[in-house]
């Protein structure tokens, strides 16, 4: 329990410096289905997502996120929200009060299942945030189940969770617990027919509960699972989930805006990120909910590298994750996380078109796949290392260029490595380059080019 608390105090104040080199390959896990190798994820705040807040609400943005290239819909905690110490008026939607329901804000358990099919029917997958770490006060099993829950020795009283008074710690030395749990997981694969989950505080849990829970739930259909725990200091997780995060890699690239670490040190930490393996994948991202909230926009965390980052969010080897609003984008707008606060949609977001390239260039193209061995990323030389980011993905003969502007004035240069060979599409402006005629290129700050070949 010590440990559990220690862990969630260094991750929460960004303190880890993940200097553990990783063990090894995740080598026990089945590469990921096509689909996973392919997907991108967009996370959905069903609260905030429109006035209403609601499933049925929601529904409407459907088509216009089919459009835009998106392919798996995760949907933050829809269950009820306990109200014991509840946060704000509206309480966290992280600290549950019941499993196998749904949040009485959001709709019912109909809206959500007519919801799921029709993502289906157009072509989504779906998944569903599942808090398995801790609940909140009055959840069902507290009056139920007591004994599934760590217990604080000073008040005898459950054990808050880390430090978060809205939540409670539940005991996974209790193989009843364990079960319940499990078999909670299996109630919304069987009701809803989701495709997976994405599972919060994944670390905070023992991975020996993943072990047991992963093949359990699946008995009912294939699934995909997103871990919230970084591999490169929780590798044994890495074996069990099909993505995890790169919370070292969000924390450095802030840091990198703000002058305290450079794109050395940073292709160094993405170089410990590859020698990962691709047993399982990273999830790359510039926002999410908590981000968004609580540290701040992609725009507030990293300036003028925050398009640039995106661009590389989506064509480096992993799974690209959105939090919703960015396609506006949510520029200076932290949403709130305890209280209504809807976005203002536009009826032409901003940058659909940049998302809508680039997503559907990661679902469409071989080079990009992830977590695919088959296909490989290597960096490229060019004159101005200091400021320039090059690679190339490849996949047999199939090639996808990106550049990126990672300084803080617009820069010349010129790729100067005959890897790159032929003609190539800019897919933004599709025009064609035959980049056997010269490699020059001149990029604005916040310049980025991506080229297939």
């Amino acid at each position: 329990m010590k440990k559990r608390l220690i862990l969630s105090a260094a991750l929460a104040l960004g303190l880890i410096a993940c200097n553990t080199i990783p063990t090894g390959k995740s080598t026990t896990m089945e590469q990921p289905k096509e689909w996973k190798q392919t997907t991108n994820i967009y996370e959905v705040n069903v609260r905030q997502y429109t006035p209403e807040g609601t499933f049925k609400a929601f529904e409407a943005h459907l088509p216009r996120l089919k459009e835009m290239g998106v392919k798996t819909l995760w949907f933050m905690p829809i269950t009820p929200i306990a109200q014991k110490n509840k946060k704000g008026s509206l309480g966290s939607q992280y600290a549950a009060q019941d499993y196998t329901a749904i949040n009485p804000e959001f709709g019912t358990m109909e809206d959500f299942k007519h919801l799921v099919d029709e993502a289906h029917k157009m072509g989504f997958k779906v998944i569903i945030d599942w808090v398995a770490n801790h609940t909140g006060w009055d959840h069902i099993w507290t009056k139920t189940n007591p004994d599934f829950y760590l217990k604080d020795e000073k008040t005898g009283d459950f054990q808050i969770a880390s430090g978060m008074d809205d939540i409670i710690e539940l005991d996974y030395s209790n193989p009843k617990m364990r079960e319940a749990m499990i078999d909670a997981m299996k109630f919304w694969v069987r009701e809803a027919n989701i495709d997976g989950f994405r599972c919060d505080l994944a670390s905070w849990v023992e991975v020996d509960f993943w072990q047991q829970a992963r093949p359990e739930v699946e008995k009912l259909k294939p699934l995909f699972w997103l871990g919230e725990f970084d591999e490169l200091e929780n590798p044994d997780y890495g074996k069990v989930f099909d993505a995890s995060y790169v919370w070292t890699w969000m924390h450095r690239t802030r840091d990198f805006n703000e002058g305290r670490q450079s794109q050395y040190d940073l292709k160094g930490l993405l170089q410990r990120y590859t020698d990962i393996g691709d047993g399982s994948m990273r999830a790359w991202f510039t926002s999410n909910h908590d981000e968004n909230t609580w540290n701040g926009t992609e725009y507030e965390k990293y300036g003028v590298f925050a398009k640039p980052l995106a661009v590389f969010s989506i064509t480096w080897n992993g799974v690209p994750l959105i939090y919703n609003g960015q396609e506006l984008p949510l520029e200076n707008k932290r949403l709130a996380f305890f209280e209504k606060d809807p976005i203002t949609w536009t009826d032409t977001p901003s940058l659909h078109q940049f998302y809508k390239t680039l997503l559907n260039l990661k679902s469409t193209h071989p080079a990009l796949k992830g977590g695919d061995k088959a296909a490989t990323t290597q960096w490229l030389s060019t004159n101005a290392e200091d400021r320039v980011w090059a690679y190339l993905r490849k996949n047999g003969d199939k090639e996808v260029l990106t550049i990126l502007n990672m300084s803080k004035e617009p820069v010349s240069f010129t790729l100067t490595d005959d890897k790159v060979k032929g003609t190539y599409r800019n897919v933004f402006t599709n025009v064609k380059r035959n980049f056997d005629e010269g490699k020059a290129f001149n990029l604005a700050v916040s310049g980025y080019a991506v080229f297939e070949k």
